[in-house]
């Protein structure tokens, strides 16, 4: 039963109606302290229920318990489960109330896992927390199109400011004595002018300040952070970063070229003198950054690109994050060099080297455009993806080597057939980028085909998945052997030459010789 964030009348009908019909009312409880959730719904338990109280072993993470706090915490939901699964078999109704919503960070939902299976059980939501205190600040959350964030303050602080500056409006909740550390992560993210604190919403002792004005040693844990949607929007029309658009006119300090632009009688564009870096962020390893890329990293105000590799980005104060999905490529580079242009320092990321089938040819075509003129596009190489699986699996492109991508979206299939049939007649190791995606499952199989044209059904094939990251495998197979069915875009393949071998060890290597 959710009873809402305090205020006895913010408790739905329905919930009002189950609570005076119970014959048993559970609640959790701290450690010697009034349950809240039995305090909201004190009025409308009747004198005839009976009452659970559900006392939580411990308070913090200090415990004698061989399984430590959370083995604490499991034995205490078993043995609570376990004395209202009594009443439930004794054919007695059960309210278990629960703080705000019961499925939004409560304790019910360790209840419902253990007693759900077993009995009938119907949920009554409740007003959240984060709702009465958007209310109590009077401060809009999101609006149109804004996108909505609930964190925990206990997640990592970097994690933390990285959420914070992706996102339009965020609620921060779990605060108590994490919120030095979340103070600090919205002054990193640049999202803590704005930040609303409020503690014990819709109650007597409810208070809301400015995030910058509250004292850290006065937080309560039943206390929550607003960060409106508004706070991350660009100027008073609304929009955001990622919709900037080029000046309309000169900027200070920009010349106007003299010249008309081609195929634009009469037409005038400014003419930029700004500095745009496109940065290879390597496979995934922070150790497989460069130095380089990192002391880009660390200068820039902007970053543009795909959002799973801008989220690699550590967040910093001021820096400002671009994100955008995985077909826009040029659009994101002409954003990136509009930035660029009005004299800002910018960044555009790519996973792996940025230069292999990454932003860094999205970025030169989109400088086509004579607005982007004079420009200077400066591209810092990064660890392949091709070289990461290589290393993993030993030296299988230690020879001559091709590397394709299978994807069709920008090159029809006719073309990549022509190419890999070339690759496989010419003997080279080939490296397949992109082998498969939910749209493209038989590719894989169609190229294998194509290779065993004029490859052995021996021929070592390496897949690498996730190489460098902590889901990372690496199977060494045959071209014969190959489940293509299990390829996907989280994959990257290396089929070896006719002089490819595999060590007892089990490593893959190419020979730099070719005997004729």
């Amino acid at each position: 039963m959710g009873v809402g964030p305090g205020d006895p009348e913010l408790l739905t009908l329905k919930a009002a109606r189950l609570i005076g019909a119970a014959d048993v009312v559970a609640f959790h409880a701290g450690l010697g302290k009034e349950s809240n959730a039995r305090r909201i719904a004190a009025e409308l338990i009747p004198s005839s229920a009976v009452e659970e109280r559900l006392e939580y072993p411990v308070t913090t993470g200090v415990t004698d318990h061989p399984g430590g706090y959370a083995g604490a915490i499991a034995d205490f939901y078993e043995r609570s489960a376990q004395r209202l699964a009594q009443h439930l078999a004794a054919g007695r109704d059960v309210v278990l109330l629960s703080e705000g919503d019961p499925l939004f960070y409560g304790s019910f939902m360790y209840m419902h896992d253990r007693l759900s299976p077993l009995f009938p059980t119907e949920i009554v939501p409740g007003i959240p927390a984060f709702a009465a205190a958007t209310a109590a600040a009077a401060t809009p959350l999101v609006r149109q199109t804004d996108v909505l964030t609930v964190l925990p303050g206990t997640l990592p602080e970097p994690e933390l400011a990285r959420r914070l500056a992706d996102t339009d409006g965020a609620i921060i909740m779990k605060l108590g004595r994490s919120f030095p550390a979340v103070r600090r992560a919205l002054e990193a993210a640049g999202r803590l002018d704005g930040a609303v604190y409020v503690e014990r919403a819709s109650t007597d002792a409810e208070a809301h300040h400015p995030v910058s004005e509250v004292d850290p040693a006065s937080v309560p844990y039943f206390s929550l952070i607003v960060v409106p949607g508004d706070s991350q929007h660009a100027d008073p029309a609304g929009r955001r970063p990622a919709q900037l658009s080029a000046p309309a006119g000169p900027s200070p300090g920009h010349a106007t070229d003299s010249a008309d632009s081609p195929g634009s009688p009469g037409k005038r564009f400014p003419a930029p003198r700004g500095v745009l870096h496109v940065v290879g962020l390597g496979p995934g390893p922070q150790d497989w950054l460069t130095p380089e890329a990192s002391r880009i990293l660390s200068e820039v105000d902007h970053v543009v690109g795909y959002a799973p590799y801008v989220a690699r980005v550590p967040q910093r104060p001021g820096l400002r994050r671009h994100c955008s999905g995985n077909t826009v490529e040029v659009d994101r580079a002409a954003m990136a060099l509009e930035l660029a242009g009005a004299d800002e320092r910018v960044a555009v990321v790519s996973g792996g080297d940025a230069g292999v089938f990454g932003m860094a040819s999205a970025v030169f075509e989109a400088a086509e455009d004579p607005r982007f003129a004079g420009i200077d596009i400066r591209v810092s190489p990064g660890v392949s993806a091709v070289q990461a699986v290589a290393a993993r699996a030993g030296a299988p492109i230690g020879a001559d080597f091709a590397v394709v991508s299978l994807s069709d979206r920008l090159k029809p299939w006719s073309v990549l057939e022509r190419r890999l049939e070339a690759i496989a007649e010419a003997d080279l190791v080939l490296a397949i980028y992109n082998p498969a995606s939910r749209s493209r499952t038989d590719q894989v199989a169609d190229a294998r085909e194509i290779l065993l044209r004029h490859r052995g059904p021996t021929t070592p094939v390496i897949v690498g998945r996730d190489v460098g990251r902590a889901e990372e495998s690496l199977t060494v197979t045959t071209l014969a052997g190959l489940d293509c069915a299990s390829v996907d875009m989280k994959c990257l393949l290396i089929v070896g030459a006719s002089g490819t071998r595999v060590a007892d060890s089990g490593r893959v290597w190419s020979p730099r010789f070719v005997r004729s």
